[in-house]
């Protein structure tokens, strides 16, 4: 063997510090719950902080709730600490091209239009909380092409809500957590679109 890798073969990715630590939250839990003893627990935590790929977490969390590997679930954790607001009035507001986005952003218009292109944005957390407080204004939420968005937490009194987006989080992808209230305006959420070179 010359060591190449055949082309069936899956290669394993290594894991990240925030993947050792949702999987120490999942076991935090299980004690907690009665599943498994304090012993087990510090057992099993120095596994997982020694852990370099996926496959390493199987056998401390494969005796829990849910897929060992599908750590989703714990992403969805709400953010904390107090929202980045962003306001605006009659003009438009814009972020767009490379920006680093907070983990909760708190977006405030009366009539301007919002567009928040997440595409070439920096996305620290794995889960980025959208707050919308819109008037009559519309608003359009370009994400990138593997993200996710839920939606089903944003209200619109006379406008309308539309998302391409598949809503389920997926682990290892960003994923939008989009809520608050919009007035006359709508709201779009989709991948961007790209035509002769331009962004839209």
């Amino acid at each position: 063997m010359d060591g190449r890798r055949l082309p069936d073969e899956r290669r394993e990715i290594r894991i990240s510090d925030a993947d050792r630590e949702r999987a120490a939250e999942r076991l935090n839990r299980a004690m907690a719950e009665g599943r498994i003893s304090v012993d087990e627990l510090e057992e099993r935590l120095r596994t997982v902080y020694a852990a370099r790929f996926g496959a390493d977490l199987v056998p401390v969390l494969d005796d829990l709730p849910g897929d060992p590997l599908n750590l989703s679930a714990d992403i969805l954790a709400t953010p904390v600490g107090p929202p980045t607001v962003l306001r605006g009035g009659l003009g438009a507001l814009k972020r767009r091209g490379q920006w680093n986005v907070p983990a909760r952003l708190r977006v405030q218009s009366s009539f301007g239009p919002v567009l928040l292109d997440f595409c070439e944005a920096e996305l620290p957390s794995p889960v980025v909380e959208v707050e919308l407080e819109l008037g009559a204004g519309s608003a359009r939420l370009l994400v990138p092409d593997d993200a996710t968005a839920d939606v089903d937490g944003l209200e619109s009194s006379f406008g309308s809500v539309r998302s391409k987006i598949a809503a389920r989080p997926v682990h290892g992808r960003p994923h939008f957590r989009i809520y608050g209230r919009t007035s006359a305006g709508s709201v779009t959420v989709r991948t961007r679109y790209t035509f002769a070179g331009r962004h839209f």
